[in-house]
This record gives structure tokens, sequence and C-alpha cells, in this order.
């Protein structure tokens, strides 16, 4: 019998929690109740890959760069105890979807965010080569006008023939961006390393009206000469995107300023 999929709840002061996909039947369902994301005007949103903190310095990058953004979305997030305490000291609540279990503590995607969180999808889908599950969220956050705000991190499937479970990956998450009539931010490490593979994701990204943030002096990780780490959006408009160029991963770090107009038509 297959694993059920869940996501694990971190807040400082209360035990872990553990969401599984049925416990939230339709969107806008709390999960818990809480305030807008702060200043969500204007939200600072931060997407990186941190290579299962393997290597010195990520913590100061999480320091120094992700504490004030309100939305922190990382890929091959280890659940370490420095992690946890970095996210339960600065943020509200952290969601993580465990896709594998290292020797000690699992790995997948995790979302921080400085609200809590009225729906929580936890998603995963194994490589077919490897055998080893990657893992999506999708999180919706309360904006100060009222509406509600999508975020989907993902961290999609790399070794596979063809783009088949590629697009089998964005298939649900497509149908929850479409039934949703607020802002959207999809991002993460989508390895979209080949022609084919960019193909499907920018097909995804046009039908689910969502559009791709530039980077000017663009340092993002490429495999192929193709660059790994995107960020999608609609409902929402770009003030400054930029990547910080860092050896604390393996990747180089996402950090993205939008601007929400409730005017925006979606």
């Amino acid at each position: 019998m297959p694993k059920r999929t869940y996501s694990m709840r971190y807040v400082a002061g209360q035990p872990v929690e553990r969401i599984f996909p049925g416990a939230v039947a339709q969107l806008g369902q709390a999960l818990s109740p809480g305030e807008a994301l702060p200043n969500s005007d204007t939200l600072t949103v931060m997407v990186w890959n941190i290579f299962k903190q393997q290597r010195a310095d990520w913590l100061s990058v999480l320091k120094g760069f992700g504490k004030d953004a309100q939305l922190v979305l990382l890929q091959e997030a280890q659940t370490t105890p420095e992690l946890i305490k970095f996210a339960t000291s600065n943020y509200l609540a952290a969601d993580q979807v465990p896709a594998f279990a290292l020797p000690q503590h699992p790995s997948g995607v995790m979302t921080l965010a400085a609200a809590h969180p009225v729906y929580c999808c936890p998603l995963r889908e194994r490589e077919p080569l490897l055998r080893l599950s990657k893992s999506a969220l999708i999180t919706v956050y309360p904006l100060l006008d009222g509406r509600l705000l999508m975020v989907v991190n993902i961290h999609a499937v790399n070794f596979s023939i063809g783009v088949d479970v590629y697009s089998k990956q964005l298939d649900p998450i497509g149908e929850q961006i479409a039934n949703h009539a607020g802002p959207v931010i999809m991002a993460g490490d989508f390895n979209a390393w080949s022609r084919p593979r960019m193909h499907a994701l920018f097909g995804f990204a046009r039908t689910m009206s969502l559009r791709e943030v530039r980077f000017t002096d663009d340092n993002r990780r490429k495999a192929f000469g193709k660059p790994l780490d995107f960020v999608f959006y609609r409902g929402l408009n770009v003030v400054e995107a930029s990547v910080l160029v860092t050896r604390a991963s393996d990747h180089n770090p996402l950090l993205v300023e939008f601007y929400q107009d409730p005017k925006i038509l979606l």
C-alpha cells in the first residue's frame, strides 16, 4: 500500500502537526484562524533549493535574506533542528512535505510564511527511475484586501524518460490553480533541463495564465544551458527580482518583490 502524502506543520510553542490532503475538503476552509500576510500590498518572496543544508553558511544566507521575506519557498529542505529553529523563530508557520527520509531527518519542499495558511495541500510524485519522491505544496494565505493568495512550492521530478511523469506532477496543481480566483505564485526547482520539459512547463504556465518573473542578472543554476529555478505569478506586479550568488547551496536563491494590486483582473 502506498504511503499517504501529508505535510508537517511547525509552529513555535506548539506540537508538530501532521496535515493530510483530506483534512480540508474545499479551498477556503480554514485550518487555523489567522491574520493576513503583513504588509501584503508588497510581498517579498525568497525561493531556494537549499541542498539539504549540506554546505556551510546556508543558515547565514537565510538569516540575511529570508528573515525579511513574508514567504520563503525552500526545496530539498531537511528538517534539522537548526532549520526548524530558524523557521519557528522568524515565521508563524512552516509547512514541509516529507518527500523521502534521510538517515535522521526527512527532506522535501518547505514553505515558511508570516501568516497561518487557511489551506494546505501536500503532493508527491515518485521519480520513475530512481524511485525516490519529489514533493510539492500548495498553501493559501489571506491578503490585507481580503483576497486569498495561492502559493505553490514545487520540486519537480528530475530523472524520467519523456515528459509524461513531469506533466503528471503538474496536473493536480493545475486543477487547484484553475479553481482559485485570487492571485497565485508558483515557484521552485522545476528541473526544466530539456527542450521538451521547458515546452511542457511554459505550456502549463500559459494555460494557467501565469507570467514568468524575469531576472536581469540571471545567475540561476543551469543544466544543459537551461535554468532550473523559476517563479511564475498572476494577479500581482513585479517590483524587483534578483538572484543571490552564493556557495551555500548548489542553487542560487531567488528574491522577488511583488506589488499586490487588487485592481488587476485575473
